[in-house]
């Protein structure tokens, strides 16, 4: 088997931080000014809603730059397994053995493939801190704690799914 490696799209976290940093303003705006005027929702709603944007679009830009200087491969294809480096919840290597069956997921436009394996436990195990939360809220929203994308990878979403899909079927 050939080894495929797939770089980080430095366009695509540039595009993610930048959209980041506007819903950032947004969350600003709604704790600032809007929460002030007269709406016909509570101004500690309002507030509260714009805390919230502050800090989660807060934590994916900071995630965003970190990716935007990490110098590893996103993904890597080969006999091993997936190597998953493209999101705040990818544990490394993720064997062929392991896997028994992918899907695609779709949550407002954002597809991705989770990876569904033998033992999630083990992977889950192996992460640490906001990771191992996160792996734990997928395993329980989707049965696996294993999810791939393509938002931070060279490549489209078809093209990652074709290529994991038949790189799987060839170890079946």
């Amino acid at each position: 088997m050939n080894k495929i490696e797939i770089p980080l799209g430095k366009t695509k976290l540039l595009l993610g931080i930048g959209g980041s940093l506007l819903f950032i303003v947004a969350g600003y705006f709604l704790f600032t000014t809007l929460a002030y005027k007269q709406t016909i929702l509570n101004p500690s709603f309002v507030k509260a809603a714009g805390v919230a944007g502050i800090l989660f679009f807060g934590a994916t830009g900071i995630y965003g730059i970190r990716k935007l200087f990490d110098k590893s491969i996103g993904l890597i294809i080969d006999e091993n397994g997936i190597f998953d480096n493209t999101n705040a919840s990818s544990i490394g290597l993720i064997k062929w053995s392991d896997i028994t069956g992918i899907e695609v997921k779709q949550v407002q436009s954002t597809r991705f493939l989770l990876v569904y394996a033998i033992n999630p436990e083990d992977y889950m195990n192996k992460a640490k801190g906001i990771k191992r939360k996160l792996m734990v809220a997928n395993n329980k929203f989707y049965g696996t704690p294993l999810s791939i994308t393509s938002n931070t990878l060279k490549c489209s979403f078809d093209e990652l799914e074709n290529l994991i899909r038949q790189n799987l079927k060839g170890k079946s």
